[in-house]
């Protein structure tokens, strides 16, 4: 089949996960190709699929002896049952063998469906979750013939599915993060992905609240409903999120978070947290703070609210965690003061 292709910037995500390696250890940036408009339907279905496509697909273009020859001359593989690669295994053909595998009606899940939407968040996740509906006839997952391809997990929800634009097509936002917490190994990855979706505005706390809501039997149920209520509140780091737990369990009274000042140079800066009536300021060092560019802002800005009249106590995050007690020590008298 004759094929004139044009270039252009498609996805850009897709070019830099994708990007080959050369021994100088740099990255060579190549474009993406797609199908010029009159070329057929097969080579669209090979760009919309990213050069993956069931056997099924196959045969509606050519015949089963065809298929057979671009297997035997290595132009093609056999991914698994039922699945053909006609190019390079990649991170996007992977989740394309995940959601071609389980069948009609699957939807990439999870966290591999919110990092496709944009979470930036590092995961050392060895398994791609795919969700179908409960309806679905499929039974079990074809058998994987390549160690190249990471564990496939495969959910049933009788929970409507709403499918969003994508390559492949995925579960929305809200549905990905809900499901992204309740399949994460331990309480405080699940946290984290809450958070980190609201703080990088990816999604409302409201809208994770109202699809926790359509889950009632969703597992972390309690653990992502309060950690959506601390985020609408203004905590969006884990370590705004334990302080405000702190404070809550052990009785004293709730900051306001973000809170706005302007420094003497006019810019705006927020406040991890701050009682007015007090007149006390609290930052929460995380671990990014060992750099010494951050020190030096954050000693400035505290300087400056000192200036102000205001009282600044410092806790290093982990400090929330290992010796809570004291962080309410030091809270308590400062408040009474």
């Amino acid at each position: 089949m004759s094929r004139s292709w044009r270039i252009v910037v498609a996805r850009a995500t897709t070019i830099l996960q994708d990007l080959p390696r050369v021994s100088e250890g740099r990255a060579i940036l190549h474009a993406v190709l797609i199908p010029h408009d009159d070329d057929g339907p097969w080579a669209w279905l090979l760009f919309e699929q990213s050069g993956v496509v069931t056997y099924a697909q196959a045969v509606e273009h050519f015949s089963p002896g065809r298929i057979r020859h671009e297997i035997s001359r290595g132009r093609w593989r056999r991914i698994s049952h039922g699945i053909l690669l006609t190019g390079q295994l990649g991170r996007q053909q992977q989740l394309w063998v995940a959601v071609l595998s389980a069948g009609d009606g699957a939807l990439l899940g999870g966290f591999e469906a919110a990092r496709e939407q944009g979470l930036r968040l590092n995961s050392k996740r060895l398994t791609i979750d795919v969700v179908l509906p409960a309806s679905s006839r499929r039974r079990r997952l074809p058998t994987l013939f390549t160690h190249e391809m990471p564990g496939i997990r495969v959910h049933r929800s009788s929970v409507a599915l709403q499918a969003v634009a994508g390559h492949p097509p995925r579960t929305t936002m809200a549905r990905s993060v809900v499901d992204a917490a309740q399949w994460s190994l331990t309480d405080r990855e699940a946290q984290l992905i809450v958070a980190a979706a609201c703080q990088q505005r990816l999604v409302a706390p409201a809208e994770l609240l109202a699809e926790v809501e359509r889950q009632p039997r969703a597992k972390r149920r309690v653990l992502i409903l309060r950690t959506a209520h601390d985020a609408q509140g203004g905590a969006t780091a884990l370590s705004e999120i334990d302080f405000v737990r702190l404070c809550r369990k052990s009785g004293l009274p709730p900051p306001d978070l973000q809170e706005r000042r302007k420094d003497s140079s006019g810019r705006t800066r927020y406040l991890d947290a701050y009682w007015r009536t007090a007149k006390l300021h609290v930052e929460i060092d995380g671990a990014h703070h060992v750099e010494a560019r951050h020190w030096s802002a954050d000693m400035l800005r505290q300087n400056e609210v000192w200036l102000e009249g205001d009282r600044v106590l410092r806790f290093p995050a982990f400090l929330l965690r290992a010796r809570p007690e004291k962080v309410v020590e030091q809270l308590s008298q400062a408040l009474r003061t």
